[in-house]
């Protein structure tokens, strides 16, 4: 006989991805930016320090540089971003028996119009998968800050509960390998995972054990006493996948890219790196982002474009810019078994 209090639970998957401006206009691009800079978890600064510094500074100018970034890459449907997210959205939707929604940390959909979208449908317990391999403040934290926030003033009979990072899961390890070995070029000589770059406080804020340095972040294996370590996760998903694919260790480089301010971040950047990397010898370079599992403006704009051309411009040969998972159906399985894992 079945419990009453389980049969009244209707499950139902919310997926949530960085977000995007509404269209390549300036007006557009600056709105998304302030939403997006303003986030205390992405500047960690007090409000009003916060407040001068991207209202009176950076949305000075940054926005129609954004801009013109964005209208290299949009594409007549919209934001890659957006776009490949809803592809997802509905590739998921095909193999799984639970509604599934689509959020945006920042713009639109929004995360209060996921979760409405799912109660909609009669939905009471929230499968919310962040759309990000390793967990940083900065992307798995704020979303389920964001998400509780709006829970607990809208939906306060709603259960969340949250796809925890997946960056080191056999599963998806297996998926990104494979992926990345079905698009490497035959012969190259450096394999260049860049990961989106945080501030090196970030590392230090998101450990409890206060135990953590940048030296010990980038040892190999799983970091034990700090499970929300961003550097360690990315270090442990690069060994992982190199491993998967059989690489010697000095065929792979890390680097981190996207840096914005004056403070240190984590490194080393992608962009010197990249700029250096001929002067060593490398000619034949294969970039890959596992920090994004969907293409969007760091990835074929910063990486796929920009990175190509400082590479190419410092003397090399060949660029390969490796492509995000995406809607790629052994990923949409991975994704599956993350959720039903929660059910």
């Amino acid at each position: 006989m079945s419990n009453p209090q389980t049969s009244n639970i209707k499950k139902g998957i919310l997926l949530v991805n960085l977000g995007s401006p509404r269209s390549t206009s300036v007006k557009d691009v600056k709105e998304y930016l302030d939403e997006f800079l303003m986030d205390e978890r992405v500047i960690d600064t007090r409000w009003l320090f916060r407040s001068l510094l991207v209202q009176g500074i950076i949305l000075k100018t940054r926005p129609k540089k954004s801009a013109e970034a964005y209208k290299t890459v949009w594409t007549d449907q919209g934001s890659p971003l957006i776009v490949i997210s809803e592809q997802i959205q509905k590739k998921l939707q095909q193999v799984v028996d639970v509604p599934v929604a689509l959020g945006m940390r920042y713009a639109q959909p929004s995360i209060e119009k996921g979760i409405q979208d799912l109660v909609d449908k009669g939905v009471n317990e929230i499968i919310l998968f962040p759309l990000y391999p390793q967990y940083a403040m900065s992307t798995t934290e704020t979303v389920t800050v964001k998400a509780e926030e709006v829970r607990k003033k809208k939906f306060p009979d709603v259960k969340i509960k949250y796809v925890k990072p997946f960056y080191n899961r056999d599963i998806y390890i297996n998926v990104l390998a494979d992926s990345i070995r079905k698009q490497l070029p035959e012969t190259f000589d450096k394999l260049q995972f860049s990961y989106h770059g945080v501030p090196e406080r970030h590392i230090y804020k998101t450990d409890p054990t206060k135990t953590c340095n940048l030296e010990n972040c980038r040892t190999e294996g799983p970091h034990h006493f700090n499970e929300y370590c961003y550097l360690n996760h990315c270090y442990e998903t690069t060994r992982l996948v190199r491993e998967k694919l059989g690489l010697a260790e000095d065929k792979v480089i890390i680097t981190f890219q996207s840096r914005l301010g004056k403070d240190p971040w984590v490194q080393p950047y992608t962009d010197a790196t990249l700029e250096s990397l001929p002067k060593q010898g490398v000619k034949d370079l294969a970039v890959v982002c596992p920090a994004f599992v969907s293409d969007c403006l760091e990835t074929l704009e910063e990486i796929s474009e920009e990175g190509k051309e400082i590479f190419e411009h410092a003397g090399g040969k060949s660029f390969s810019y490796i492509p995000c998972l995406n809607d790629n159906d052994e990923w949409i399985q991975v994704m599956k078994k993350l959720c039903e894992e929660l059910y």
